[in-house]
């Protein structure tokens, strides 16, 4: 079994047992996540999709982890006008281990 969820902005494809990276959540670690915003559940005998969402659908997970992520370096430059931009950035994520679709 497996579900299509929004959140974040984005799609994400899970399925029980996953360990999925999103961008920061407002959860603390061990606490529990529930995303009520199912597009799409998969079964073994079909599919049903959402108009836009599933109704009575839900995925809970359990958040794993919290931190920040490596550097993504940005530069800037153009050639033969002296100018160079340097900056870098770490976007914050979450990890969460979904445990049931329901």
């Amino acid at each position: 079994m497996y579900a299509v969820i929004e959140t974040c902005g984005k799609q994400y494809k899970v399925s029980e047992g996953d360990k999925i990276r999103f961008e920061k959540l407002n959860a603390e670690e061990g606490a529990e996540v529930v995303f009520d915003k199912v597009l799409l559940l998969g079964k073994d005998d079909g599919a049903t999709v959402g108009a836009p969402y599933v109704e009575g659908a839900k995925v809970t997970g359990k958040v794993v982890e919290n931190g920040r992520d490596k550097k993504v370096i940005v530069f800037k430059y153009r050639r033969k006008k002296n100018y160079r931009k340097f900056r870098g950035h770490r976007q914050y994520f979450t990890t969460v281990e979904i445990s049931a679709i329901a």
